[in-house]
């Protein structure tokens, strides 16, 4: 023991850590130096961040990441529990559905809806009321269907994760008090997967907000559309897209802290349980 103490201590020398750090310093460095000297006019970008055209189609781009994302809510959750039903047509249509959206690329399906037309020329119930396809199907009503639809099955995969996290003896007991299937779904099981369905939920919202700009190409006025309209006119190419950049990272970065409270809400309990 005398021995040990009569050893002479010596500080690590974190040598890794100084180079790792310089490393990413220079990196950063190099990267704000090409920006600032590069064949950007800044004027530009700030000129345009509040045009009426760039304001109105970041509304579009909101509106429309909204209610494509209330959409795959829906039909989320209605595949999840078509998942669990003991009927196999049922069950199969549901892997199927997961299946057949996953595997088609998100613009591809915008553009086969956007085109509707060319397949059905009409739609409603012939004899009762019929819609010329080409005046319903309209750009956001394309990307509407379009998004929601290809959103709903991932968002299918987060619900189901989600319900199997809940613990086999919840259904058991709201079967036992007398619950049918959906009301033990709606009361008890629901509530209790929320935790887990919440974050990655979250993390597709934003997602959504980024995949809106594949709207653009059916020529719906989202926000990278209208950058797309004004640099076909004034060649500012890198200018407006850098203004389309900016108010994506912007909305992106407000529902990020909308999402970490909404998690730490729905998680009090959980914590409260760990600290006892």
């Amino acid at each position: 023991m005398e021995d040990l103490l009569q050893l002479k201590r010596v500080r690590r020398s974190h040598v890794g850590r100084y180079i790792g750090a310089a490393i990413v310093i220079a990196v950063i460095s190099w990267i704000v130096v090409a920006f600032a000297n590069g064949q950007i006019d800044w004027s530009v970008t700030g000129k345009y961040l509040t045009a009426r055209t760039i304001l109105l189609g970041l509304g579009n781009t909101v509106l429309l990441a909204v209610l494509a994302m209330l959409l795959a809510i829906a039909i989320g959750v209605t595949v999840a529990v078509m998942r669990f039903s003991s009927n196999p047509i049922v069950n199969w249509a549901a892997v199927a559905y997961v299946w057949f959206f996953r595997g088609i690329p998100s613009l591809l399906q915008l553009l086969i809806l956007f085109n509707l037309a060319l397949i059905f020329p009409t739609i409603g119930i012939p004899g009762l009321f019929e819609w010329r396809t080409v005046d319903v199907m309209t750009p956001f009503v394309a990307a509407l269907l379009g998004l929601g639809i290809a959103q709903a099955a991932y968002t299918s995969e987060v619900v189901r994760a989600g319900l199997l996290s809940v613990d086999s003896g919840q259904y058991e007991a709201a079967s036992a008090i007398g619950m049918h299937g959906l009301q033990a779904l709606r009361r008890i099981v629901l509530p209790q997967a929320m935790r887990v369905i919440l974050p990655p939920l979250g993390n597709e919202f934003i997602g959504m907000i980024k995949w809106t700009s594949l709207a653009s190409v059916i020529q719906f006025s989202e926000v990278m559309y209208a950058s797309e309209s004004i640099y076909y006119v004034n060649s500012r190419v890198i200018e407006l897209l850098f203004v389309a950049a900016f108010w994506y990272v912007v909305v992106i970065s407000i529902l990020s802290i909308l999402q970490s409270r909404v998690e730490r809400h729905f998680s009090r309990g959980v914590k409260h349980v760990v600290h006892e």
